[in-house]
């Protein structure tokens, strides 16, 4: 069924308006897993609907309704109850696409993308420009090139437009879809976040400068984009109970492999922490026993530092240093089945969340629970013992002491340090 099929979608009963977005999935190639956790939620829209007695026509107001009444809290882990992680998200698909018939992808694979010959050959002379006169870090050019791609597609799908044909009209449309994805009133905490946004039209603003330099523009439509207004430190830092982290560590299986490995990652990132990409690729000669430090060149920031390597960090590492496999890979963390090849990704948020289910860990409000919520809970605990902003600056890699003062709006207890003996680690040479 082609897009151009869908009209008065709201005035369809329910179970077609569903059987009809079901079929959009499909069409646009969204893998049966995913299809499933949208039948999942939506098939409980539908029963709410009947035990209710709410009729079968759907509305906003009515999609809120559920929303309120199928919070999503901690509860929501449980065994068969994994649906309602991602509630907010597919109602709000439903409601978009009563609305317009039209299913928006918020994250979009960008390499099933294939841009028209001009609009790619502009594009890698962009990249190059980036490269060569910009100098930008090859992480911050490729989610710049990732959404640029995205923007000209739309261009040429959605509008028809050439590089050269670009109105300010274009441009208001597009950041206007970007944006409905972080300010919708039904709205899901991995959506795009106005910080996104104003990342994109930054993005978007170099290009459109570098299309006028190069003449493919005869106007410099830069100045057409919105400013976007992110307040500084508008945002607490979700921060861990110190007994739910103990609980957390408490909770390993040390007589494992996995658990000696999983232990050692999460000691990084509680008592040093460590960015998860830094500890993913963290390498054997990084280890430095004779004077306990590690030595981390920081992923994001590039910038290099010494920490220590304290008594618990330590300990926790040699103990999985003595079962490691016995491999060519110089990374620290392996995979715990053959081939024993380091991480490929920098996601290792499934470690902390493996462990903290099994620890029965609940918070008392929502927050964020992932890796990098246990580098923001160190910060705390360190700014509640009175170390200075410089040094847990200096200790979490920040550039700027901008990005260390939002710490000062949680409280939390501090770090233990106590230096590792070097007699214990004589082995790990």
């Amino acid at each position: 069924m082609k897009q151009t099929d869908f009209r008065n979608l709201r005035n369809l009963p329910l179970e077609r308006l569903v059987a009809d977005a079901l079929s959009e999935l499909e069409r646009l190639g969204y893998s049966r897993r995913s299809r499933n956790r949208y039948r999942a939620i939506w098939d409980h829209l539908i029963e709410y609907f009947h035990r209710n007695e709410l009729g079968n026509e759907f509305s906003e107001d009515l999609a809120l309704r559920f929303l309120e009444e199928h919070g999503v809290r901690e509860q929501t882990e449980a065994p068969g109850q994994g649906w309602r992680r991602h509630i907010p998200w597919g109602v709000r698909v439903l409601v978009d696409f009563a609305d317009s018939g039209r299913i928006e992808r918020a994250f979009t694979d960008v390499g099933t993308i294939h841009l028209v010959p001009a609009m790619e050959n502009t594009l890698r002379d962009y990249v190059q420009y980036c490269t060569d006169r910009l100098r930008l870090r090859p992480g911050t050019l490729h989610g710049r090139t990732a959404e640029l791609t995205i923007f000209l597609d739309f261009l040429h799908s959605r509008k028809e437009r050439t590089l050269e044909q670009i109105q300010s009209l274009d441009l208001s449309e597009f950041i206007s879809d970007r944006a409905d994805l972080a300010l919708g009133k039904i709205r899901r905490d991995h959506w795009l976040q106005p910080k996104t946004i104003a990342r994109i039209v930054s993005d978007m603003r170099s290009f459109l400068r570098f299309l006028t330099m190069r003449g493919i523009l005869q106007k410099d439509l830069s100045a057409e984009l919105p400013k976007i207004r992110v307040p500084r430190d508008a945002k607490i830092p979700s921060v861990w109970d110190q007994e739910l982290v103990i609980r957390l560590l408490n909770a390993f299986d040390r007589s494992s492999a996995k658990g000696k490995r999983d232990y050692a990652i999460l000691v990084l990132a509680c008592r040093l922490g460590l960015r998860v990409g830094d500890i993913r690729t963290l390498k054997l000669d990084q280890l430095h026993w004779e004077d306990s430090t590690i030595e981390v060149n920081q992923s994001k920031t590039a910038t290099p530092s010494r920490l220590p390597l304290t008594s618990e960090v330590g300990e926790a590492l040699i103990d999985y240093l003595k079962s490691r496999p016995q491999t060519s890979h110089r990374e620290v963390f392996l995979k715990v089945n053959p081939p024993f090849d380091p991480f490929t990704e920098n996601h290792l948020h499934h470690i902390v969340t493996y462990w903290r289910l099994l620890a029965g860990i609940q918070f008392r409000t929502p927050q964020k629970r992932g890796m990098h919520s246990l580098r923001h809970t160190l910060a705390t605990r360190l700014l509640e013992k009175g170390t200075a902003l410089t040094t847990i600056a200096e200790i979490l890699g920040h550039t700027s002491l901008e990005s260390t003062r939002i710490y000062a709006k949680a409280d939390v207890e501090a770090l233990r340090s106590v230096a590792l003996d070097p007699e214990e680690v004589t082995h790990a040479k």
